[in-house]
């Protein structure tokens, strides 16, 4: 696999512009990491990048630890608040539009919460630039209905990075997926399906898998599956497990407005 840590070449301004910040918080100590469509270029780089529609956002992930710090320094970089939207949502949301090119800056305090929740904070410095690959993975299987653009970032993380038993940073890390899955029935239905779906789409059109691919999506797909099948349930996961698919077990995600 490519270095993780190269900036790779498209969209390039957008990427150059978020490697600079995520670069520049950490020279003063804090802690911003990619999530969502530009981690996955930053982790593939050797894919071809899919086309981005429009001005695209920057998606970030930061921890409470760091939030004021971070704050202060997009107020600095001249960076421009939503006033009203950061005094409400800031312990868990922020948002800034962009001095350099007024793109929309989204940063997540400790969790991305649409259909499930996924807390992140213990893991965001296993790679320098972005979420760990496991973490940009659920970031995406987590998404009941997927749309063409997740089918892609998940077969592209799928063909990139080994799933690896163990917590070895730069790997789908079995160690840490067992337990999401174990102890959320919900989180275990849409990841399940989800990789199912994968499995099928990957077979349908062959031609969704990059040249070149280091792993097998569909055979990686079955070993996650085979794992959240096998991970220790806790008491809740069994508890929900009885009342199954009749009654919904995902959030709807909401849309955040900004002014």
């Amino acid at each position: 696999m490519t270095d993780a840590a190269q900036v790779p070449a498209a969209p390039p301004e957008a990427m150059a512009e978020a490697m600079s910040l995520i670069q520049a918080a950490a020279q003063q100590g804090i802690t911003v990491r990619l999530l969502g469509g530009m981690a996955v270029r930053v982790l593939c780089p050797d894919y071809p990048p899919r086309p981005a529609a429009g001005l695209q956002d920057i998606d970030l992930a930061s921890v409470t630890s760091s939030r004021k710090a971070l704050q202060s320094f997009m107020l600095e970089q001249g960076h421009q608040p939503d006033k009203n939207f950061n005094a409400l949502y800031g312990h868990k949301q922020l948002y800034f539009v962009s001095a350099v090119s007024g793109r929309p800056i989204d940063v997540l305090i400790d969790k991305l919460a649409m259909c499930h929740e996924l807390d992140f904070r213990d893991r965001i410095a296993r790679m320098p630039y972005t979420l760990d690959p496991l973490d940009v993975l659920l970031s995406k299987l987590q998404i009941v209905k997927l749309n063409e653009k997740d089918v892609r970032d998940i077969v592209y993380l799928l063909s990139g990075y080994p799933v690896r038993d163990g917590a070895e940073a730069g790997t789908i890390s079995l160690g840490l997926f067992r337990p999401i899955v174990g102890d959320d029935w919900g989180w275990w239905r849409t990841v399940t399906m989800n990789l199912d779906k994968i499995r099928g789409l990957t077979a349908e059109k062959p031609e969704l898998v990059p040249s070149g691919a280091s792993h097998d999506p569909a055979a990686q797909s079955a070993v996650l599956i085979a794992a959240a099948e096998d991970a220790p349930k806790s008491r809740r996961w069994k508890l929900r497990a009885r009342v199954g698919d009749r009654v919904r077990w995902y959030q709807e995600p909401e849309e955040s407005t900004h002014h």
